[in-house]
């Protein structure tokens, strides 16, 4: 019943993702999603410390792409300061954009992973596609109004994974 909004992994940062581990299961391409998982909600401006790791992920030989609900200028604007592609307008958890992602990146579902702050969006939209799912805790409490609501019902969620064990 869970398996959809449960993730393969848990981080706290995106640093603690262990690259050499996805390296060894196969993955390929890394979709990340854009607010407060890449950078704060609301802010332009793609933090130096994160901008250096992604480049340093594309540098090793990962395809990147991001994936966002938010419009086009919003996304592009960072797409292009790293020079990967994006999916604006993503309506997560919708198959769509996540499938545009893995066709952009030439690869397989079983090929790429997807790293995001969000168990409704992020989440169950990798798993509905076969991802790999990392969930990483957001960059920041600031967030939209709708993120707000259902961030209440994902820390019941997040509960109950962690006392069925599903989640550490």
């Amino acid at each position: 019943m869970y398996r959809l909004i449960c993730p393969r992994q848990a981080v706290g940062s995106l640093g603690d993702i262990r690259l050499d581990e996805l390296y060894s299961m196969g993955i390929r391409g890394l979709i990340f999603d854009l607010d407060n998982t890449i950078i704060p909600w609301g802010s332009t401006v793609l933090p130096s410390h994160i901008a250096e790791w992604l480049k340093g992920i594309i540098n090793s030989g990962y395809k990147v792409c991001l994936v966002s609900n938010n419009r086009q200028d919003r996304v592009e604007s960072v797409a292009q300061a790293l020079n990967i592609p994006y999916v604006p307008r993503a309506y997560k958890p919708a198959k769509t954009g996540f499938r545009r992602a893995v066709g952009l990146m030439c690869l397989t579902p079983a090929e790429v992973a997807v790293i995001g702050d969000q168990l409704f969006t992020d989440v169950l939209g990798g798993n509905r596609m076969g991802l790999f799912t990392i969930w990483v805790s957001p960059l920041s409490s600031r967030e939209f109004i709708g993120t707000k609501l259902s961030r209440q019902l994902e820390k019941l969620i997040i509960y109950i994974l962690k006392n069925k064990g599903l989640l550490k």
